[in-house]
Order: C-alpha cells, then sequence, then structure tokens
C-alpha cells in the first residue's frame, strides 16, 4: 500500500526519531501483532541500537553498516533444550539507522517497515517459514 506523501514544505520540518522514539514505535509496533504471536513471545527482549556492531557485521560478512535492519540473537523455539544456565536470553535487535535508510527510499510507512522486520526476526525466534510471516503480517494489518 502507497502512502502519501506532505507537501515540499513539510519535509523541511520532519526529522527522524531519536532511538527513544523509535523504542516506542517498536514497542507499539510488538503491540499491532496477533494476540497469539505476542503471547508466545514471553521472556523476549527487543532492542533498538543505532547500528550492528562490527562483530555481528562481520560475522554476516557484510559489506556496509547499513546492510541489516534486524537480528535474532538466541535459541530458536524450533530448537530442542529451550534455556541453559548461563544462557543470555533471546533478543531481537532492530538498528534504527538502517531502518530509517530503507524507510527514507520507499513508500512503507516507519511504523509498518518496524512491524516487518520485528516479524521477520521473531519469526526466526519460533523457527517459521518466509509464508508464516507473511500470514502474520497480513494479520497484524
Amino acid at each position: 500500500m502507497a502512502s502519501v506523501r506532505p507537501p515540499a514544505q513539510d519535509w523541511a520540518l520532519r526529522r527522524a526519531p531519536a532511538l527513544e522514539e523509535f523504542e516506542v514505535l517498536a514497542d507499539a509496533a510488538f503491540h499491532r501483532l496477533p494476540n497469539r504471536f505476542k503471547l508466545a513471545c514471553e521472556g523476549l527482549i527487543i532492542r533498538v541500537e543505532e547500528f550492528p556492531d562490527d562483530d555481528v557485521l562481520e560475522e554476516f560478512e557484510a559489506t556496509s553498516e547499513f546492510e541489516l535492519l534486524g537480528l535474532f540473537r538466541g535459541r530458536s523455539l524450533a530448537q530442542p533444550d529451550s534455556l541453559h544456565s548461563g544462557q543470555f536470553p533471546n533478543m531481537v535487535y532492530l538498528f534504527r539507522r538502517p531502518i530509517l535508510d530503507v524507510w527514507a527510499e520507499g513508500e512503507e510507512t516507519l511504523g509498518d517497515l518496524i512491524r516487518h522486520v520485528l516479524i521477520h526476526e521473531i519469526g526466526h525466534h519460533f523457527g517459521l517459514s518466509d509464508a508464516d510471516m507473511e500470514r502474520i503480517e497480513r494479520e497484524a494489518d
């Protein structure tokens, strides 16, 4: 769905949301997800960072810090043995600047783009297929 862009003069007054504002948008996107999906996310932590760190960029052989929009870290529910002593909790990272870069070049609203990345990364937690994630996005609309 294409969004309607405001007149050019309105863009002169716009600014990208700060990290804290982006966290509010991510929280709102999470709360718009289907209830059964949210309930299954118990214990999952969602963090917003400016960019992926150097270790992540190297791990994914990224050629730019703008290449990754999000990341799931932890043990997928599709894997056996859910939590071991000393294991960090499952986390989804949303990378603010790369997401803003994609948003600035596209037609999608920022909230919809954040929701898309969030569903995709949480989908890794559940071991979902792309088709499953697309269905959840349709249900969240």
